[in-house]
């Protein structure tokens, strides 16, 4: 008797990474699904999802794919996880251990393509280890490169082929055994020089550095916007390589305090450098041409030490909405004004991001003082007021019914393309009942359908899931609500700035100020809901009066 149908194997999420853009190009990933894939169809494996980061480091666990993978798994959608290698699920084995201990809680198989599953103790044992040398092995490696940079500076070698602004890199030529170095470009020596001067004995900003070059028309070797950038140009005027003093780790790459991107995810961890203390530099041999003296590179320094000192005191005043409030170009607005000033403002960052090119936005400063009034005030009328909290949850309760009724709809939709995906799938199993196909044709023309099958029954899972989440339990009584406003009414009474602060940052997702008004968006946590949205206008030219939040 002929077998009917192949017997379904493990529904299976596909994990895959590559760390850098060369690996990306390189098609590595491809590789990998390759890979996983013929072991999926021999083992015969249905894969319900793949989950892809590419272009990120695997020293760094808070992945967009593998962060998905995890909250996913809490869905039982799939059986397992399929991997080509550990070290693409992360570079350490302790992380390692973090993520497969996590799986394994929610009965979740973690399978590699290039190790066979543990079958015995000794097994598991093994490949804890072998997650150890390759570890040790990884940090040998670097430890090697270390050395092998450093003997090559103390034998005069220049390790980077960008010379600084002012130089040109000559190369190493091999017959000649004469290692690489730099060779002064005059022309740009000229404005090296010209730069010096103005901030070491005209006492220039850096700001006021980048505008005067953008005036003369002078640009910089390597910019996609042409323009001197503030930050690059305060770090190269503190290069010694200006006084002939080439040195090697005299900085060292580290995870930024404050990032540029505020996302939860950086595909480059150490994306800033902090200096080194001068006696841990590695002096080279490499003679350097110098460009200036060094008498005028000590008064630059010391006039850069002080610019900023000055913006550290003028940035410590108090703004509430800081980091939450946007101008409406999408731009984020910056805190500014002097030192305990009464005259602060939120003022659009997009002259600095355009500096020292004309700005593309004009929307004016907004008071801060005025702004941060306005909004808490706003948010403490909300939260000690009964009526206004019941008439939010009354608008949330009909927001979710909407997303439930939208849910439902998408379930049917589903429901009806695997009716027709089974009915397709029958159709083949009967021609190979009446000896129409053959068992491999079957198995060729049904994979594809199984496989959109489970696919599609996931997505009703998730749906449905999320359905559930969003079925409001309890709905809390006038009292309960009366008895919430009287806490907010104690609490919010007597806050300090640090306490504003912390409360606008736990229900305050964004703010956009203008000159006209302010609209505030975000979320009230309740002890039974799980948030309500809101929005208010406020600040008509100045006045302190706030409309009534409406629900969105």
């Amino acid at each position: 008797m002929k077998e009917r149908v192949q017997k379904e194997g493990k529904l299976v999420a596909v994990y895959g990474r590559v760390s850098t853009s060369n690996q990306e190009n390189e098609k590595t990933i491809e590789t990998q699904l390759l890979a996983v894939h013929e072991l999926a169809e021999k083992e015969n494996y249905t894969i319900v999802q793949e989950y892809l980061d590419e272009g990120w480091s695997g020293d760094n666990l808070a992945r967009p794919g593998l962060d998905q993978l995890r909250i996913d798994a809490k869905k039982k959608n799939w059986e397992a996880v399929l991997i080509y290698d550990p070290d693409r699920l992360a570079r350490r084995g302790a992380w390692q251990e973090v993520v497969m201990e996590e799986l394994k809680e929610l009965e979740i198989d973690v399978l590699f393509v290039t190790i066979p599953k543990p079958k015995t103790d000794e097994d598991v044992i093994m490949y804890k280890m072998r997650g150890v040398f390759a570890e040790y092995e990884r940090m040998k490696i670097a430890e090697r490169f270390r050395l092998g940079k450093k003997r090559k500076v103390e034998e005069g070698h220049v390790l980077t082929t960008e010379a600084p602004y002012g130089y040109r890199y000559i190369r190493n030529d091999k017959d000649k055994k004469q290692h690489g170095y730099y060779e002064i470009v005059e022309e740009e020596a000229r404005v090296v020089r010209m730069m010096f001067t103005w901030i070491g004995e005209h006492g220039f900003t850096i700001r006021q550095v980048v505008r005067k070059l953008q005036e003369l028309g002078i640009k910089p070797k390597r910019s996609k916007r042409g323009v001197w950038n503030t930050s690059t140009l305060s770090t190269s005027l503190r290069n010694k390589t200006y006084i002939g003093e080439a040195h090697y780790g005299s900085t060292y790459a580290v995870v930024p305090k404050n990032p540029q991107s505020k996302e939860k995810f950086r595909k480059v961890k150490k994306s800033s450098r902090k200096n080194r203390p001068e006696e841990e530099w590695i002096a080279s041999k490499i003679p350097v041409p110098a460009i200036i003296d060094k008498p005028l590179f000590a008064k630059v320094r010391a006039q850069l030490e002080a610019n900023f000192a000055l913006c550290q005191r003028n940035a410590k005043n108090e703004y509430l909405l800081g980091s939450k409030i946007f101008c409406s170009c999408g731009t984020k607005r910056n805190g500014e004004g002097p030192q305990h000033g009464k005259h602060l403002y939120y003022r659009c960052s997009n002259r600095v991001y355009s500096f020292p090119l004309p700005r593309t936005c004009h929307e004016g400063g907004i008071n801060a003082r005025i702004t941060d009034r306005l909004v808490w005030e706003g948010i403490d009328r909300l939260l000690t007021s009964p009526d206004l909290l019941l008439a939010q949850i009354d608008q949330w309760k009909k927001n979710q019914k909407h997303e439930s009724q939208s849910v439902f709809g998408d379930i049917e939709v589903i429901k009806k393309e695997i009716a027709k995906l089974k009915t397709q799938q029958d159709r083949y199993n009967r021609a190979y009942g009446a000896e129409v196909l053959t068992l491999e044709q079957l198995k060729g023309y049904t994979a594809s359908i199984r496989s959109d099958i489970a696919a599609l029954e996931s997505q009703i899972r998730m749906a449905e899931q999320q359905e559930g989440q969003s079925k409001v339990g309890r709905e809390p009584t006038r009292e309960e609500i009366e008895a919430l406003a009287e806490r907010a009414t104690k609490n919010l009474r007597d806050l300090n700035f640090n306490g504003k602060r912390g409360i606008v940052r736990d229900i305050v997702e964004k703010v956009i100020g203008t000159q006209l008004q302010v609209e505030v968006s975000g979320a009230i946590p309740l002890t039974t809901l799980n948030y309500v949205e809101y929005k208010t206008e406020s600040r008509n030219r100045g006045t302190a009066e706030c409309r009534e939040i409406d629900a969105v």
